[in-house]
């Protein structure tokens, strides 16, 4: 067996680098492999090499942060990262060669911004696409309650490949070293066997420790949308339980659990711990995490700061906003224009990166931002509550078929945002509205698979029914399978549909204090207002998609269909 030769370049950080050779050596022994290290550091060289190395019976491995700067004996048979000798030296071990032969290992995580459908619908593409391929894949999926099934060190350690197929962004720290490839959920759910090969020619390196990477790489991966996203995701559980909270504060004390007669009592307690606790924190939670999706950790501690500043200064959900993605950028700004020596560079992202861009936002907001739009808020906000008749009717269709336009996507989230955004300023009608209309897709073609059995096939008939449990829940989602096969005549109907409902909600000023849940939260006194006529509404939205599905959709003239 041929002897190991490696030459680690650690001439910016000697104890990694012995670490690092401490690491192969140990590995190399493992195997029953003898090998000889030399370690390249800013003070000198350990243990060098032999002057000169027999071609025919040496496998050089080289691991250099900077291979430019590798003077090296012989041309190497395999170049890797010192982080990726530290996180599997065996798998370093492997000549080049040798490693493109053998079938990847990988990992994947998918996380969406409510982490709730398709999240779990990205996770089965990869799964299906690995399985298609034949290459083992692991997948930690990162809803609202945490990661389910969590990679662990030794499966991050083993792969030869990482996809992210996210729609906000994903802590990448533990990835050092690792070739990752990132990418929306969209394409893992539509193929995930094109998305991991594309992965395979794609993926780059990760950078070392994520502190080193804070600001610029962040925002290169994603834009304005994803960041966005980002700052909804982490700000739907303080709209959650804060509304829930003040929803069951109402249900025991009645209109006047807030007030000062109610001190003391539990209703009044229930209301403290929702408003002043919950709702006080969703315009930083907005804040903070946009600015963490675009600058990582040192812009959370700006962004939520400025959060605080929009949320005291009157300028609400859309204050935080703004606040977010001036921490976000301001602080990638300045990791960008300060550099420090290297011995001082760990002072930026804890010390350095916090402080000037909180100034930088704080500054922002109180002399430049705040008031106006403050003022742009104070607008909105009282043209929704004025809302009667026929512009409340049109606000509730253009709700509506927002969320049936792409079920899940963009435009649908947009108009999801607007909606969560405004629970923090007290306006609760559109968050009804947007939540019946959501509720309708999945319900209705569970609906016209029922009612028009001659038109889907056995597998479509039986997704219907799995639609609609996801539609009782308010995952609209659940109706992409059929949109995406039949999507000129599916989709008008489910936006004619959504519309309705959405309509008739905003018509009746129902009001909806928590952003999800579906039908599960609407028996919680206090949730919802209108309860008999929000349940009309989107009863009614169902029955005019599930009857605009079933005939516009054309007869299957087929065996099975004739036998059904």
């Amino acid at each position: 067996m041929a002897k190991l030769y490696a030459v680690i370049d650690a001439t910016d950080s000697a104890v990694q680098g012995v670490l690092a050779g401490e690491a192969l050596r140990k590995a190399a022994r493992a195997e029953g492999r003898d090998i000889e290290i030399e370690v390249r550091t800013g003070q000198g060289v350990l243990n060098p090499l032999p002057e000169e190395l027999q071609a025919g019976d040496t496998l050089l491995l080289v691991a250099a942060n900077d291979e430019a700067g590798t003077a090296l004996p012989l041309a190497p048979q395999r170049r890797v990262t010192l982080e990726a000798v530290l996180a599997d030296p065996a798998a370093a071990l492997v000549p080049d060669s040798q490693a493109a032969t053998d079938t990847p290992r990988v990992v994947a995580i998918t996380s969406c911004p409510t982490g709730i459908a398709h999240t779990f619908m990205a996770a089965e593409g990869l799964q299906e696409g690995a399985k298609q391929l034949g290459y083992p894949i692991r997948v930690e999926t990162q809803g609202s309650v945490g990661a389910g099934s969590p990679l662990t060190a030794e499966e991050i350690a083993a792969a030869d490949l990482v996809i992210i197929a996210a729609d906000r962004e994903v802590d990448r720290g533990r990835f050092a070293g690792k070739r990752v490839f990132a990418s929306s959920t969209k394409p893992a759910i539509s193929g995930g066997k094109a998305l991991i090969e594309r992965a395979l020619t794609e993926a780059k390196v990760q950078g070392g420790a994520a502190s080193t990477e804070t600001a610029g790489a962040a925002a290169e991966r994603a834009g304005p949308y994803k960041h966005l996203m980002t700052g909804v995701s982490f700000m739907l559980p303080f709209v959650v339980a804060g509304g829930l909270l003040i929803a069951m504060a109402f249900a025991l004390g009645g209109i006047d659990a807030n007030s000062t007669a109610a001190e003391g009592t539990l209703a009044g307690v229930l209301f403290r711990i929702g408003a002043q606790g919950g709702f006080a924190l969703i315009v930083p939670a907005l804040a903070g995490y946009i600015a963490y999706s675009v600058a990582d950790r040192p812009g959370i501690a700006p962004g939520m700061i400025g959060g605080m500043l929009a949320a005291n200064l009157g300028a609400g959900f859309l204050g935080g906003i703004v606040a977010g993605f001036i921490a976000g950028y301001g602080v990638e700004w300045l990791n960008r224009i300060i550099k420090l020596p290297k011995n001082l560079a760990g002072l930026k992202p804890v010390l350095i990166l916090p402080l000037l861009g909180t100034l930088l936002t704080g500054l922002l907001m109180i002399y430049a931002v705040g008031t106006p739009v403050a003022a742009a808020l104070a607008f909105l906000t009282e043209w929704l509550r004025s809302m009667q008749g026929s512009s409340a009717i049109l606000l509730g269709v253009i709700l509506g078929a927002m969320s049936a336009f792409d079920m899940g996507g963009p435009v649908n989230k947009a108009g999801y945002a607007f909606s969560v955004g405004l629970i923090s300023s007290q306006v609760y009608t559109p968050m009804a509205a947007t939540m019946a209309a959501g509720m309708v897709p999945p319900l209705a073609v569970g609906l016209a698979t029922r009612l028009f059995r001659d038109r889907f096939t056995t597998e479509e008939r039986e997704a219907g029914g799995a639609a609609a449990m996801l539609g009782l829940a308010f995952i609209t989602e659940g109706a992409i399978p059929f949109a995406a096969r039949d999507p000129f005549r599916v989709i008008p109907a489910l936006m004619a549909g959504s519309a309705i409902a959405g309509a008739i909600s905003m018509a009746a000023g129902a009001e909806l204090k928590v952003p999800h849940g579906g039908v599960f939260v609407l028996p919680i006194p206090g949730a919802v207002t209108h309860l008999a006529v929000y349940g009309l509404a989107i009863l009614a939205g169902v029955l005019v998609s599930g009857v605009l599905v079933g005939l516009l959709k054309p007869r299957r003239a087929s065996a099975e269909a004739a036998a059904a």
